[in-house]
């Protein structure tokens, strides 16, 4: 790595502008104009920098879509929305070239949100973690399992969906990030899981892209009705998923990936199954819950430890590939957790 002080290039990917429909690679451009110094500004500079990070790997998730859309139409969702001629951001993995913040040092690995670009000052840290745990452990993990999607699948699951032993759980797009790591929690503790049998242990499974008719399919495998719902898709699936839960049934609602890209989310016509089966619906938020990340690692690391949670990740090399990883999200193109590997140290 260069010296401190220096200044080098500092390749980015930059939004293009405000995206209508499917993203496309076009939608973002990457670009090695830009140069950055190796040291922070004094004083922290305008914007009170406090950490510059060299960034390794890059979290592709499904939120991102939302973020790529004109504020004026975002119908008041509180988030911060990608600026045209500037980096797109994420959360990713980075190693810490130079801080003034007393929790973190030059060298320490964090994950948190960060641009996509090779080098990035950070000046907000409530969403950065220091990582701990390296030796037994992949730092790609911390992108996924161990980063945003983990906390997500631990908090949906273990506190929103109050699982019980015998609890017939069903996960839509196990086979993404978040998906796949619900599962399996729902497996280890005792529950009958539907999803991706052959990848990751679960006790069966459908492709819900080629299924006609969702209800129909639902009814055939939960004949006695669905416990909790894991909601990852939305749209015609969740109106299936009405009809088909067992009474008092639980749906922790984290994201609903098949209206991201629509001009005109379609309708949900079964919820007044909510009132007649006593269902409880309930969406959230993984930032609401980053004060447990502490006992999310006291929980899942023992599993890792141990070889008992399977984990797929779907790898992408070079910052310049990255722009059709994340686009690929909505095609189905990766299996497991989509990354982007920006540098490895």
């Amino acid at each position: 790595m260069a010296e401190e002080g220096i200044r080098v290039k500092n390749k980015q990917v930059l939004f293009k502008n405000y995206v209508s429909g499917f993203p496309k690679d076009s939608d973002m451009y990457v670009t090695s104009e830009s140069t950055i110094s190796l040291k922070l500004p004094e004083g922290g500079g305008s914007n009170g920098v406090v950490l510059l990070v060299k960034n390794l790997y890059l979290s592709c998730d499904p939120y991102m879509r939302l973020l790529m859309q004109n504020p004026e139409n975002s119908q008041g969702l509180p988030f911060n929305y990608y600026t045209p001629g500037s980096p797109i951001k994420g959360f990713g993995v980075a190693k810490v070239v130079d801080s003034r913040h007393t929790n973190f040092k030059k060298g320490d690995f964090i994950w948190g949100m960060t641009g996509w670009e090779e080098y990035s000052f950070i000046s907000e840290t409530e969403q950065v973690f220091k990582i701990e745990h390296t030796d037994d452990v992949p730092l790609s993990y911390y992108a996924g399992l161990l980063g945003m999607p983990g906390i997500t699948a631990y908090a949906g699951f273990c506190d929103v969906a109050s699982p019980k032993k015998g609890d017939k759980v069903f996960v839509s797009a196990a086979s993404g990030a978040v998906g796949q790591i619900v599962g399996q929690f729902a497996k280890l503790m005792g529950c009958y899981v539907h999803l991706l049998k052959n990848k990751f242990g679960f006790d069966d499974a459908f492709n819900y892209k080629e299924e006609q008719d969702f209800t129909a399919t639902l009814k055939t495998y939960f004949p006695q009705g669905i416990d909790i719902y894991f909601e990852n898709v939305g749209g015609k699936m969740l109106d299936a998923v009405l009809l088909n839960m067992a009474l008092c049934g639980r749906i922790a609602v984290c994201g609903m990936i098949s209206q991201y890209n629509l001009e005109k989310p379609e309708g949900v016509s079964n919820l007044a199954q909510l009132i007649f089966k006593r269902i409880r619906m309930e969406g959230f938020r993984a930032p609401d819950y980053f004060d447990e990340y502490s006992k999310f690692l006291e929980f899942v690391m023992p599993y890792i430890r141990d070889k008992k949670i399977s984990y797929v990740e779907d790898i992408v090399e070079g910052l310049e590939n990255g722009p059709a990883a994340l686009v690929g999200l909505f095609t189905g193109r990766n299996v497991g957790k989509q990354i982007v590997v920006v540098a490895r140290d």
